[in-house]
């Protein structure tokens, strides 16, 4: 049996050097006559040792890393001898301590394989979900993923099963599923880790959705600046389509679902849902009012799940080994598991897949390593752009929903921002309402105005400006933003700004 070596293809991969890396691998085996076979594969997510560099042979899998081109001759030598002693050898790699610590089911097969392999992605329980599905019927689908206690991971953490009951029981001739894959808060990219190692599934979960609320048709709303993730979406919605798991008749069961990719406008507002079924619609992305909830009118004004990437993913685990089997990860009423994107000043960074529960410290030592500065963490901002800095004595909050709710804080998308003791907290409350300023969709007053007034206020209280009376206007200015805001972009910036006025006082002057 043929070596075969495994270089990943995601994004992050390819900026580190993947693809130079591929290239001088199959160059090297060219000449030294050695017979191995090059996959590209999708990545685990351990991004602080990308190019990884896998190699399968006599049955156990070495991980070397990270690999630059010059450093293949060696580890080519090594393989011949005691691959243990080279210095980038990483040993088993379902023994690296930060991938076996790990409890992952929704990036289970992340890196396993080739991402396009059908035959890779059925050996590994692929589209098991899906045949349940077919077993079940629209109502025991939607009972699973009920009972599973499956909540939304975009941000809003709300029941998936609630929200798919509504949508089965509103009639209608035609209903929708949209993926939401507008991933844009600042330090994640699980949705597009995913999508880049793991397409297949959530395709299969995607079908699901579609037999559970009777939908037959499905579109994933794609981030712009995903170029590598459309190319292998593309490809994968293709290859279901040949084998029959997309079309008119799924399986040969009669039931219909097709699904196309649409990629996005380059706009963050985008990824509040009524904004993107805007803009699937041809129009410019602006917050819709509710209700009606897109539940019941949605796309083109039909009933419409709209859940993001990892959402719908974690179905095709929920219907392949059953409600019960994920409902037992987590804790309280936040079930299953996490996945933390590690980002900014850290260590190890990359994507960790555990069960709610943990703490934040724990990720963020154990898993993070602490900063890549070497420098003490100050401040955390966990849940994106518009998520609250953490100071050091609420790193010990466990990571759950109702947790992080319990201290103003959220979880979001699970984005988890590290910065160290040179941060100046005055400029990154600035630089909230900068940002709400600039990615407004601009219907609503409190966020339109109320950002920008409040950018010209931060200035003052940094200038020193009558400190007091500023800071008074300041929290005035939030209460409008948070209590009269059509969406989360108003209502949610105001959490970075007070948390670092709460926290972080002395760098405001």
């Amino acid at each position: 049996m043929n070596t075969r070596f495994f270089v990943p293809r995601d994004t992050t991969a390819l900026a580190l050097g993947s693809d130079e890396v591929a290239v001088a691998l199959g160059a090297e085996l060219a000449s030294r006559s050695l017979a191995g076979d090059v996959v590209r594969n999708g990545s685990r997510g351990a991004f602080w040792l990308e190019p990884l560099l896998e190699v399968e042979q006599a049955g156990q899998r070495l991980a070397f890393g990270p690999v630059a081109a010059a450093d293949l001759p060696g580890v080519l030598d090594a393989l011949q001898g005691v691959p243990g002693e080279h210095p980038l050898c990483l040993g088993p790699v379902d023994e690296i301590p930060w991938l076996a610590s790990q409890q992952r089911l929704t990036f289970a097969r992340a890196g396993q394989d080739d991402p396009l392999s059908l035959d890779a992605y059925r050996r590994q329980e692929g589209f098991r979900g899906l045949e349940r599905a077919l077993e079940l019927g629209p109502q025991g689908i939607v009972d699973e993923v009920t009972a599973s206690g499956l909540r939304g991971r975009g941000g809003a953490a709300f029941p998936a099963g609630i929200k798919w009951q509504t949508v089965l029981d509103t009639p209608a001739e035609q209903k929708y599923i949209v993926c939401n894959a507008d991933e844009g808060d600042s330090g994640t990219f699980a949705d597009r880790l995913l999508m880049e190692a793991d397409p297949y599934q959530l395709i299969e979960g995607m079908i699901i959705a579609g037999l559970a609320v009777e939908a037959t048709q499905g579109f994933i709303y794609l981030r712009s600046e995903y170029p590598a993730a459309l190319g292998v979406l593309n490809a994968a919605i293709a290859g279901a389509e040949a084998a029959g798991y997309l079309g008119d008749d799924i399986g040969g069961s009669g039931r219909a679902f097709h699904l196309e990719v649409r990629v996005g406008a380059g706009a963050y507002i985008c990824g509040e849902e009524t904004s993107l079924l805007d803009s699937l619609e041809g129009k410019r992305g602006m917050v819709r009012t509710k209700p009606p909830l897109p539940a019941i009118r949605g796309l083109f004004g039909q009933p419409t799940v709209v859940n993001n990437v990892l959402t719908l993913a974690a179905v095709s685990t929920v219907l392949a080994r059953g409600s019960q089997y994920y409902h037992d990860f987590g804790s309280g009423r936040s079930r299953g598991t996490l996945t933390v994107q590690l980002a900014g000043n850290i260590r190890r960074g990359g994507l960790v897949e555990i069960p709610f529960g943990a703490t934040l410290r724990e990720l963020l030592e154990d898993f993070g390593g602490g900063t890549f500065s070497g420098r003490p963490m100050r401040a955390i901002q966990v849940g994106g752009p518009l998520g609250a800095y953490l100071p050091e004595p609420q790193w010990d909050t466990p990571v759950d929903y109702e947790a992080f709710a319990a201290i103003g804080a959220m979880l979001g998308h699970g984005g988890v921002v590290v910065f160290d003791d040179t941060v100046d907290m005055g400029a990154q409350a600035r630089f909230a309402m900068e940002f709400c300023a600039a990615e407004s969709c601009g219907k609503c007053t409190p966020c339109r105005i109320g950002s920008t007034r409040g950018l010209e206020v931060i200035d003052r209280i940094i200038a020193r400006e009558a400190p007091a009376q500023n800071r008074a206007l300041l929290n005035d200015l939030c209460d409008t933003m948070e209590s009269a805001s059509l969406c989360a972009m108003g209502g949610l910036t105001p959490n970075p700004v007070r948390s670092a006025l709460a926290h972080f006082a002395e760098d405001f002057g």
